[in-house]
């Protein structure tokens, strides 16, 4: 795989067809500066100032990212951007629209001085008291492991080990609850809006209770009555009735204040903290009463929003922001709209519906799960021989022959038993239960229909198997055999990716010849505090979704649509057909442009015939290869967990400890190991291909080694070791609080940047048949928002910022310390909010 230079990525335009357009030469000079750029961009002798930048000149959206730089690098042009672009697609109309424009102040920059390097010592320090107390915890987890079991297996009969477990498994239960809330208090006490250094010992305290927090059981519980509870305890003031379906925890809880009757969906962040330039800033999260919060939106700190208003999907609000009371915002950055959210008539939902919910459920858990689960492990380790010999003495240790039979007939059964269970179980129960679920119907919340709801959506969007399908061709026969309407779906070999979720699968459906990237999300059911009711989501056919997109039901998207990455999808206006959308709010852009469409001959005839078998039959050796290669990770822990049971008996809890140390330790550098070796230890290089070609499915395989083992290490200098790994070049004193990263040797990421959680450097792109990939770099003291996304062939510019839940586009440059945000991303000129803790230090 050989380097490809910028004009491989970005080929220059038909000249000979632009020479037999008419030419209109410029009037101004702006528009004789602009044609010049524009002509030595796409490597032309001249650019006819009337034609259309894509219809005619044939150029795409990277290559007029790289025209809008290089028109700011001219200081007697006024600044574009790719808004701009679209908004006045010819010189002519982009020479008047800028001059047109309202005059602005100059940028503001970020100030100078922020971005302080911490010291090297302080970070070592800091991981080494963070493995420090991994160790602690893990062997607290022993000790409370060890002495539970040799009580329970005390027990006489089945009674008894039945009480036994109740006891244990309760108490144990609510010790995991209620850990994490007196560390909170004892750690940090209350929260307030402050701001301190990444790496010190504050910022270890503020980690140690993240962590915890995280790791509380109650997580499961979002959506119930309970985990409201949750965060009160934590010090979050949350009034009556509300409900909040986001697993996004709030780290700073005493920081957030919600009103009754408010309703927060899933995927949102209001975290009431952020990183910025190397420190953790906290803040307020402040929301009024009968509140509406869309799915996957980003609330920074000190904002707000009155009563009874409402922030739609795909939403952002950026630090300082403050949503009267009665409005409706939509966008990134937020802005106002007429659309009503809140698409679903209340329903009788009392308090005393709220409490019984919330107590079966504690009943459920204590007298059925929590014994099940410590009674069914004792059952296990009693029953099973290759368990229950190890616990005796003269085994054999790692020597013994019969110690790795029976790990491998263990790992077996269980790793393919579960494949195997898991997809009969998917297959057929939530299809039972959906006949209790009608559509289009309003049910109150917590009642036997909402556990059947939740139930259907917990069973059916298991991460293994659409990890296990996707980038092929046989993710659309699972996806119909959970409930997916894809009776007439065109086989392209990558009609969806391996991250797809929705709220229920039977009332999803998707139309022919449309192809998915990764990330979406189908929101089938629409929510207030009292009632929700699902209805079907029809996506049309011949459309292209690009990257982390929430799809609602009613969007007014038809045929042969382009959703762009991170696009709002439009629940009003007219129908849009044949056209492309980008941004939040949504505008239009070209649905495919002539530059590419090299590779349509790909797909269709016996071409695509022949390519898809091809494609078919490597995506079978990848599933089967990915099946072993977890399998044989789960057989390896297998080995070492037997092994430790022999010695549990001289060792006791220490080795309960021990393994879960080297499960973490083993776990990273094993998939380390794996996805090096695919790529031969060698580093990739920018590409375009055809999704046909075999370097394509090749790459779809280092997206398929699991990495969800990363966020364990989210905050820690650990993580920053394990992407220099995995090929990242990154600098030193890093801090990522939970960015993704697709094409780890493609990216770049200099010293001291700031990564901040649900962020994501995306370093390719798909669109329809063609596959490109580019490297981006950030120069040192970066800051990327939460939730912001990178595109390939971006660079960030020293200690420039990217605004939370951003769309940075391919192939932009950000000026050192400039300030970008929104979606698509644009320099932002405003003087940035100063967070209440910062004015409180002035």
């Amino acid at each position: 795989m050989e380097d490809q230079p910028l004009d491989v990525l970005t080929p220059g335009s038909d000249e000979s067809a632009i020479g037999t357009r008419k030419y209109t030469g410029p009037e101004t000079g702006i528009e004789k500066n602009l044609a010049e750029v524009l002509a030595d961009v796409m490597c032309v002798e001249w650019v006819s100032v009337d034609s259309h930048f894509f219809d005619d000149l044939g150029a795409n959206s990277l290559v007029m990212a790289h025209f809008c730089a290089r028109v700011r690098k001219h200081a007697d042009l006024p600044s574009a951007s790719m808004k701009d672009i679209y908004r006045y697609p010819t010189i002519r109309s982009l020479a008047t629209g800028l001059a047109n424009a309202a005059p602005v102040e100059p940028s503001v920059p970020v100030p100078t001085g922020v971005v302080v390097p911490a010291r090297t010592a302080g970070y070592v320090l800091c991981g080494i008291l963070q493995f420090l107390l991994f160790l602690g915890y893990s062997f607290l987890a022993g000790l409370v492991a060890d002495r539970g079991y040799a009580w329970v297996s005390a027990g006489s009969g089945v009674i008894d080990v039945y009480l036994r477990s109740f006891v244990f498994g309760g108490f144990g239960f609510v010790a995991l609850c209620t850990f994490p809330v007196a560390a909170k208090w004892l750690l940090i006490g209350r929260c307030k809006p402050r701001e301190f250094p990444v790496w010190g010992l504050t910022y270890l305290r503020f980690w140690t209770v993240k962590v915890l927090i995280h790791a509380n059981p109650m997580i499961f519980f979002v959506g119930n009555p309970l985990y409201v509870l949750y965060l009160r305890a934590l010090g979050a003031r949350i009034g009556k009735g509300v409900t909040i379906l986001s697993r996004n925890v709030p780290v700073c809880p005493d920081l957030l204040t919600v009103g009754a009757g408010t309703v927060i969906r899933k995927d949102s962040f209001f975290l009431c903290y952020r990183a910025h330039a190397g420190r953790i800033q906290t803040g307020r999260v402040t929301l009024g009463r009968d509140v509406f919060i869309g799915e996957k939106t980003v609330l920074d700190i000190d904002v707000s929003m009155g009563d009874g208003a409402q922030l739609g999907h795909t939403s952002t609000l950026y630090s300082g922001q403050a949503v009267p009371a009665g409005q409706r915002w939509h966008g990134s950055p937020a802005q106002p709209t007429q659309h009503d959210y809140l698409r679903v008539e209340p329903a009788e939902c009392g308090t005393l519906r709220r409490v019984g919910f919330g107590l079966i459920t504690v009943l459920q858990l204590l007298f059925l799960y929590v014994p099940l689960t410590v009674g069914g492990a004792y059952m296990l380790v009693t029953l099973v021989p290759a368990l229950h010999d190890r616990l005796g003495p003269g085994t054999g240790g790692l020597t013994s022959p019969d110690l790795y039979v029976d790990a491998l007939v263990l790992s077996l059964l269980l790793f393919f038993g579960f494949v195997v269970v898991g997809m009969a179980v998917m297959f057929t129960v939530p299809r039972l239960l959906n006949l209790v679920v009608e559509p289009d119907k309003v049910y109150p919340l917590y009642g036997l229909h909402y556990s059947v709801h939740r139930t259907i959506g917990r069973m059916t969007n298991i991460k293994f198997f659409t990890w296990l399908f996707g980038d092929s061709s046989y993710i659309v026969h699972y996806l119909r055999g959970i409930g997916y309407d894809l009776s007439q779906v065109e086989q392209t070999g990558s009609n969806f990716g391996t991250e797809v979720q929705h709220e229920t699968p039977f009332l999803c459906s998707v139309g022919s010849g449309t192809m998915v990237a990764d990330g979406l999300s189908v929101i089938n059911a629409d929510y207030s505090s009292t009632s929700f009711r699902v209805s079907r989501a029809s996506i049309g056919s011949y459309n292209f979704l690009g990257n982390n997109i929430a799809y609602p039901s009613g969007a007014r998207t038809g045929e042969n649509c382009l959703l762009a990455t991170k696009v709002m999808v439009p629940l009003e206006g007219e129908v849009r057909e044949g056209v492309g959308l980008l941004g939040s709010p949504c505008f239009e852009i070209p649905r495919s442009v002539e530059r590419d469409s090299r590779f349509d001959h790909l797909r269709t005839g016996d071409e695509l015939r022949r390519s898809l078998a091809a494609k078919n039959h490597y995506n079978i050796r990848s599933m089967i290869f990915f099946l072993l290669v977890r399998w044989l990770h789960f057989f390896v822990l297998t080995i070492f967990g037997l092994a430790n049971a022999e010695l549990y008996g001289s060792y006791g809890h220490v080795m309960i400890a021990v393994f879960l140390v080297f499960s973490l330790g083993f776990t990273a550098v094993y998939f380390v190991l794996v996805e090096r070796g695919i790529a031969a230890f060698r580093r990739l290089q920018p590409q375009v291909c055809s999704i046909y070609e075999p370097y394509f499915w090749w790459h779809e395989r280092l997206w398929k080694v699991p990495d969800t083992y990363l966020n364990i290490f989210n905050g820690t200098p650990f993580k920053n070791v394990i992407w220099r790994m995995l090929g990242v070049r990154i600098g030193s004193r890093v801090f990522d609080d939970g960015c993704y990263m697709t094409e780890r040797t493609l990216t770049t990421v200099g010293n001291d940047c700031t990564l901040n959680a649900g962020s994501k450097i995306q370093c390719h792109s798909q669109e329809d048949g063609t596959f490109k990939s580019d490297r981006s770099t950030l120069d040192a003291g970066c800051t990327v928002g939460v939730g912001a996304h990178v595109h390939y062939g971006v660079t960030m510019g020293a200690g420039a910022e990217l605004a939370p839940d951003s769309f940075l586009m391919k192939g932009e440059e950000v000026p050192p310390h400039a300030r970008w945000g929104g979606n698509p991303a644009a320099e932002m000129r405003d003087a940035p909010h100063q967070p209440e803790a910062l004015a409180r230090k002035g």
